[in-house]
């Protein structure tokens, strides 16, 4: 099986907070001296919108689609002693241990549909994703996709895989279709669906759904077991991913290509 790796770097500077919905992201320096946008494991939506975050960001990557660099950032346990804001300080005493974060793209502008075309299979293919994890948060009102040194960048993935949140019997969501696709700031210009789909089969084998899980730390699972144990619930997203892609000709069919 092949093995996928995220670097692991330690937070070293909370710089600014970006007060976006629950979430509660910071802009953050590491020890490696890059700059990153952090998500946080104590923020609001839990380790599940980490989880969320990691596997729809790295399936991006196999897809060959552009997206920042994930990495885990450890925060030390005496980290948010000093912060003065009380809220703050709570958010990083909760999340000790692992967290995720993306590279930070200085100078990258929002991705403007009335200003901007996306090429149809590039725009395809992010549909396509979108539908496969179910993210809801690529809409005209926030694109989530930035415009970096001329390039299409995807970010935050966090509010994808909202099957997680919902009880345990995984599989049988897996086929359910997504009818917030038809909101897709980009389904217009994804005029090659059948396309994205071969592509997306060919990248996204077994064996990389089962090596993409294995990234997910016991901590974050931990938090809110559903199934018996941690390799069970790491399991359950291999099997739901894998049957999701499986079925993806169902997808097509849900947004009118076939």
């Amino acid at each position: 099986m092949q093995k996928l790796e995220l670097r692991t770097v330690n937070l070293t500077r909370y710089d600014t907070p970006l007060r976006e919905g629950g979430s509660m992201p910071a802009l953050a320096e590491a020890d490696d001296g890059f700059l990153y946008v952090v998500k946080f494991r104590g923020a609001g939506q839990g380790a599940k919108a980490l989880i969320a975050e990691l596997i729809g960001g790295e399936l991006a990557r196999l897809l060959g689609l552009r997206v920042p660099e994930l990495v885990f950032v450890n925060l030390d346990e005496a980290f948010g002693r000093t912060e003065a804001d009380e809220e703050i300080q709570d958010l990083l005493k909760a999340s000790t241990g692992l967290n995720l974060a993306l590279h930070f793209l200085s100078g990258a502008i929002s991705y403007d549909p009335v200003v901007s075309k996306v090429d149809s299979l590039l725009a395809s293919q992010i549909v396509w994703l979108d539908n496969l994890i179910m993210n809801m948060d690529r809409t005209v009102r926030n694109t989530n996709m930035l415009f970096w040194n001329k390039e299409l960048w995807l970010i935050d993935h966090g509010a994808a895989l909202y099957f997680h949140h919902a009880g345990s019997n995984w599989d049988a969501k897996a086929q359910q279709p997504f009818g917030l696709i038809q909101k897709h700031v980009l389904l217009k210009q994804a005029t090659r669906l059948a396309e994205a789909d071969a592509i997306g089969k060919l990248a996204l084998t077994e064996d990389k759904m089962k090596a993409l899980v294995q990234l997910i730390p016991d901590q974050w699972i931990e938090s809110d077991l559903i199934y018996e144990n941690t390799a069970a619930q790491r399991t359950a997203y291999a099997n739901y991913l894998i049957q999701r892609i499986h079925h993806s000709i169902n997808i097509l069919q849900e947004v009118g290509d076939e």
